[in-house]
This record gives structure tokens, sequence and C-alpha cells, in this order.
């Protein structure tokens, strides 16, 4: 019995192993039948020269598309929204490079005022002016211009530059007269230029014959006509409408008004044609070119007014990687008018930039198509070209049998 119940095991154990294969081939034998793409056998596969056209073609215009499709997929696209701009931000930077072929350095200043007129306070700044030849080639070392505005002298009001040069005074062996300008913080004028800056820094109007202080002997009209100035640098202001301008004479305000002192020149004197090398507000964007950059503006005549009005757009740049870019866009509009000659006189030669901020904000975001986006349209480009290339195949051959038989039949015409 033992003997009968083992042998009855390996022969259900024999069946078991051949009705797996078998239950295998019936089920490969189902899903040949749901195969819609029947093959011929190749002895029966007829080629033809129109057919071996039709699928040059068509692999080129499917190569064609591919490529396009590809470069598309590699493509970064740049979409553009406006929002209403809720950031905050406390300052506003101007970055600036202006050339004056036609005007010393030591007789152009640079002043900035509010929306409401008032000057500006507390500007972090880093101006220099360099002195150019009438080529435009430099004659000297760039000098730190340390007075922005008219803000008084005191130690609140003072960077850097202003606490070195003091310090400079103190060591010097001579120590200029101001006639009568000096403050604590100044007590030494030993240039012309320091004190034009005395009697402005105390608002004082310069006499017309500056040759009567001695370190102003030998700078006349000449020297104004014989040497160029290029002022750049970079400013920090509150976030709010304003201007500045880079204007001749010393700078100061009598009551409230905000006056230069012309003297011993008169407006016409000066020429203030320029040059924007760069102007631009907060972080530059390499796809966009600022429309003030590389404008020139060249005249014969003096005394005139160069006025540009700044419609100020905020814009945030998102990268496709997710990095974030704040920067600002501008509309300009020029105006030029003839200048008065009267110290007191809202219209005095100079380059005049008045700035306004828009309470809309430009957003541009980098984005790119989906790999599935990508694999669908191969897909279609494929399936079509392939379905109409076999259609029109299967056209050319129909019409050629039926032309061949025709003409056995000798009824071609």
């Amino acid at each position: 019995k033992k003997y009968r119940s083992r042998e009855g095991a390996i022969v259900k154990l024999l069946f078991s192993l051949i009705k797996k294969p078998l239950g295998n081939l019936r089920m490969l034998d189902k899903l040949k039948k749901l195969d819609a793409y029947p093959k011929t056998l190749e002895d029966f596969r007829i080629k033809t020269l129109g057919g071996g056209a039709v699928t040059l073609v068509s692999s080129i215009i499917m190569l064609v598309l591919f490529v396009s499709e590809l470069r598309d997929y590699l493509r970064i696209e740049i979409t553009e929204d406006l929002y209403v701009d809720m950031t905050r931000y406390n300052k506003l930077t101007i970055k600036f490079d202006v050339y004056f072929p036609a005007i010393a350095c030591e007789y152009l200043g640079l002043d900035l005022a509010d929306t409401s007129g008032q000057q500006h306070k507390d500007v972090a700044h880093s101006v220099y002016k360099l002195r150019l030849n009438l080529d435009g080639h430099p004659i000297d070392e760039p000098v730190r211009q340390d007075n922005i505005g008219t803000k008084n002298m005191t130690q609140e009001t003072l960077d850097d530059g202003d606490l070195q040069r003091k310090a400079v005074t103190k060591k010097a062996s001579i120590c200029g007269s101001c006639y009568g300008a000096e403050t604590e913080l100044r007590r030494c004028c030993n240039t012309c230029q320091e004190v034009r800056e005395a009697y402005g820094s105390i608002g004082w109007e310069l006499p017309t014959d500056l040759a009567d202080f001695e370190q102003c002997k030998g700078h006349t009209e000449g020297v104004l006509l014989k040497e160029g100035c290029q002022i750049y640098g970079k400013l920090k202001v509150a976030r709010i409408g304003g201007s500045f301008h880079v204007a001749p004479g010393i700078s100061y305000d009598r009551g409230h008004f905000h006056v230069h002192d012309l003297k011993p020149f008169s407006a016409k004197d000066f020429n203030v044609s320029h040059t924007f090398n760069e102007f631009s507000f907060g972080k530059r964007l390499d796809s966009l070119t600022p429309p003030l950059q590389s404008i020139q503006e060249i005249s014969d005549e003096g005394g005139l007014m160069y006025k540009y009005y700044l419609k100020i757009v905020p814009t945030k740049y998102i990268k496709y990687g997710g990095e974030v870019l704040h920067s600002y866009q501008y509309s300009v509009t020029r105006h030029i008018k003839r200048s008065g000659d009267n110290i007191m006189s809202q219209d005095l030669p100079g380059l005049y930039v008045h700035y306004e901020l828009s309470p809309m904000m430009v957003v541009y975001t980098e984005t790119s198509r989906s790999f599935g986006q990508f694999a669908t349209s191969v897909c279609a480009i494929i399936g079509g070209v392939f379905t109409v290339a076999s259609l029109l195949d299967s056209f050319l051959y129909k019409s050629a049998k039926l032309l061949q038989k025709k003409t056995q039949l000798g009824k071609v015409f």
C-alpha cells in the first residue's frame, strides 16, 4: 500500500508539471487573437518604388518635426503677469554713470530730493567724479563726492570720506582760510573746491569774483571749458518718488528754496551736454535694457535744462530653478528748455531726473514644457505621419495597379 501511494503521488506531480505549460500555451493563444496588427508572410509582401519614396519622405518629415518638438521642449519660455505691488522695501538703489564732456568736475554737484521737494536724508552712496580731457580720457584719479544734497555739515551726516578728509586736513602743514565759513568740522580750506563747499554748507552766497580767494586764483572760465567730467556711482534712497539732479554751481538752501550759486559764471556758460553710460534701478536684469542706456544729448548751446521723467515699475523675475530676482523697469519722457540766470530761479542749467514708482508689479516667470507633453507630441507626430504615409502609399499602389490593368486591356485613353 505504501508503494502504491508513493506511485500515485509521483504521477500527480508529473501531471501537474505537464498541465501548467499547456495552460500557459492556451493563454498565449488567447493573447494572439487580440493582435490588431496581423502580419503577412515575407513571401507575400510587395515592395514598390512609390512605397520607398513615401517612406523616405515621411521619415524626413518625422525627423524634422521631432527636432522641432525637442527644441521647444528644451527652450525656456517666459510668461508675464501683472500684480498689485505688495512688497515692502525700505531702500531704492539707483545706479548711474553720466559723462559730461564740456564741464569740469569742480563745477558739478549732485543733489537729491523726494516728491515733496525736501532733501533726502540718510542717503547711502558711493558717488565718484572723474576728471577728463576734451577727448574723454582721464587726467586724474576718481574722487569720491562726499556731500550729497544740502545737508548741514554735522557729525551725523558726515560719511567716512568726510572724516578721512578731515583727518588729512588736520595733519596738513598748511591750513588755508575758509573766509568766515569755518565750522567745527571744517576749519581749513586748502583748495578752491573746499572754499566753495564751505560757503555752500552754511548757505552763504559766493562773491562774484572768486579771485578774491587765494585758493581760487587761476580758476577761470578757461578751466571750465577745457575739461570734462564723468560722474558715476550708486545711491540708496527711500523707496518713494523723488528726483535727483546734476547741476553746476554750489547748492544750498535759502529759506524754503533750494538754489545753486553759479558765480562767477552765468547760466549760458555751462554746456550740459551729456551721455548716459548707465542708468538703472535695483539689480540689473540681462534680458532688460534700460531706456536711457547709451543715450546722448549733445548741444553747442549752453544754459539748457535736460529733464527726464521716469515711471518706475517694480519687477520680479522668477528663474526656472526657483531663484527670485527683484529689479525695476522704467519708461522715460524727455523735455529740454532754456534756463534762467536768476540765482533764485528754479530753471537753472543741469540734468534733472524725476522718478515715480508705480503701484503695480510685473512678474516674469521662466517655464518649460513637461516631459509628458513632449512624449505626447512626439507620439502624435510619429503616429500621424505614419498613418498619412500608409494611406498615401495605399492610394498610390492601388492607382498603379488600376492603371496597369487598364493598360493591359488597352483602355488607358
